[in-house]
């Protein structure tokens, strides 16, 4: 799908579905003054839910490109051709992540939605929380942020896990919140996208400002991906 279809397709899901989401759900949003009204600008979030991509985007006018698994993008019949329709407009970009360059899809991914000068969300986690706790950073965001000179707005999700918990659609009917902080400005980095130590830095300071508004308890280890049988890690979601 090209970009003018996916955005036509994003602005009739986003028409259709914010509306109902609303109604059922009516979410609390907190703090949308900090997203730029223009210009590119990474949205780095914590992860509790599948349902996560679809109560940032209704929270806010300007649209979020996220980067998805490819498996959404080829599925076959109708149940295929609807999921990648569905994944296409509602903002997301397919990218490979089963491989070692998993990382640097993802940067280039993001990289491109930038250049364009908009929004790109990202779950520096990697991977959904398995138990509601905030896990270590991975440090792709950072390398994003201080390569493409854009801000980072920290944003938490709080109850959407209630909602749709691992494993589970839909469990529970709460008002999820959508909190956006203040924009956090890595110029003083610029340069050093390639210091690890620097990326380390950054991406700890997203996080935890994530961590501060979100209210989880931090753990300073990486989050537990899913083993697939006879496939090793499950790439991150």
């Amino acid at each position: 799908m090209g970009e003018g279809g996916g955005r036509a397709v994003y602005s009739v899901l986003r028409g259709v579905l914010g509306p109902v989401v609303n109604r059922v759900f009516r979410p609390e949003v907190e703090g949308e003054h900090n997203v730029p009204r223009h210009g590119p600008a990474i949205l780095a979030a914590n992860h509790l839910s599948f349902v996560d991509w679809l109560f940032m985007p209704i929270a806010i006018e300007r649209r979020i490109t996220f980067a998805a698994k490819s498996d959404y993008f080829t599925g076959v019949g109708v149940k295929g051709w609807a999921q990648r329709r569905f994944f296409a407009g509602t903002g997301q970009v397919p990218v490979d992540r089963s491989g070692g360059k998993a990382s640097m899809a993802a940067i280039d991914a993001g990289l491109r939605v930038l250049r364009r000068g908009e929004l790109f969300g990202i779950f520096p986690e990697g991977t959904r929380s398995p138990d509601g706790r905030l896990y270590k950073g991975r440090t792709g965001v950072a390398r994003l942020a201080l390569t493409a000179r854009v801000p980072v707005v920290p944003t938490a999700l709080v109850g959407t896990d209630v909602i749709a918990p691992p494993g589970r659609i839909i469990s529970r009917v709460v008002s999820p919140i959508v909190r956006f902080g203040k924009p956090l400005d890595f110029s003083r980095y610029e340069g050093m996208e390639d210091d690890r130590f620097v990326l380390r830095s950054v991406t700890d300071e997203i996080v935890y400002a994530i961590m501060e508004l979100s209210g989880q308890e931090y753990v300073d280890v990486y989050a537990p991906r899913k083993p697939r049988p006879g496939r090793g890690q499950e790439p991150p979601t």
